[in-house]
């Protein structure tokens, strides 16, 4: 494919929801964030469409492989790939998303900071990575958990374990109005997450870590957390399941996402190793969030009382 001069290549792909979402979420993973920005969105008519911007043109038979491995050779097929005048591609992303709301909180790009209520607490994120703006259902699911859990409990120490685009960790900063640390394995995801701190105003009350895992000491020094997110995939969540457990606060909730619903049992059954007991399923998008609380032994909940 031919192109003029400072032009760049969009993939476009019409679809269902979980397809859109389901591919978004392989393409993010498989694809440089550097020289690709991805979207996916619903239109008015109902139906969702998947882009990606190419800073460089792309192999298509490769980029169709991908597609296909993901979803299936339909969908594949289908993409469709334009040449667009040069421009913004980073920001061209996001045009067509709408800003998402989960309880209080309003997850949106820049070009929609003034349609935010003032009532709503509203968390702006990096065009660069639009499949973690809280349009997919598992970034969704664990800020409607959040937004419950907020209504009885008001968590002073805040872990955001594979931040991404940091949308948790600023969340907590943002309604606690207190320190929250997050931690992601990828370098560039911690950078952006840091960007996206500052953007939203609470780089001082977000400290991001680049760590495989939950070993370092600086995890312990900084606990015990009375809320963890880990918005991952299984086979991760499943070996932090016992460092966790050494971090966490009696009492403390941890916010489990990235599941299929077929693998929610094999995560709680990790979980449960550790004390912590299923509070809440949340279903949305195909995808499922779990809300885990650890039990309080007696002794601690007489403290607890006397101290309130």
């Amino acid at each position: 494919m031919t192109r003029p001069a400072g032009a760049t290549v969009l993939a476009r792909l019409t679809t269902d929801a979980r397809t859109a979402r389901t591919v978004a979420d392989m393409l993010a993973e498989a694809l440089d964030p550097a020289e690709t920005a991805i979207a996916a969105f619903e239109t008015a008519g109902g139906t969702w469409i998947l882009e990606v911007h190419f800073a460089k043109p792309p192999e298509e038979a490769a980029f169709r492989a991908l597609v296909a491995a993901a979803a299936n050779e339909s969908a594949a097929h289908d993409i469709a790939f334009d040449v667009i005048a040069a421009r913004d591609w980073v920001a061209a992303s996001l045009e067509g998303l709408t800003p998402v709301s989960a309880g209080r909180f309003v997850v949106h790009g820049a070009h929609d900071r003034a349609r935010v209520p003032l009532n709503r607490v509203g968390i702006e994120v990096e065009a660069a990575l639009a499949f973690g703006t809280g349009h997919h259902g598992t970034t969704l699911g664990c800020l409607l958990a959040f937004d419950r859990l907020l209504r009885s409990s008001r968590p002073r120490h805040v872990l955001d374990v594979g931040t991404g685009t940091g949308v948790l960790a600023i969340a907590a900063a943002r309604a606690l109005r207190g320190m929250a640390m997050a931690s992601d394995i990828d370098s560039r995801a911690a950078d952006v997450a840091r960007n996206n701190a500052r953007i939203n105003r609470v780089a001082p009350l977000v400290e991001i870590v680049q760590a495989p895992g939950l070993d370092a000491g600086f995890f312990r020094r900084r606990g015990p957390y009375e809320l963890v997110f880990a918005n991952i995939l299984l086979a991760p969540l499943k070996r932090l399941a016992r460092p966790m457990g050494r971090l966490l606060a009696p009492g403390a909730h941890v916010v489990l996402s990235g599941l299929l619903p077929e693998q929610a049992n094999a995560a709680l059954a990790a979980y449960r190793l550790c004390g912590l007991t299923l509070e809440r399923r949340i279903l949305l998008d195909g995808w499922v969030t779990l809300v885990l609380a650890r039990r309080i032994a007696r002794r601690q909940r007489a403290l607890r009382r006397r101290r309130h």
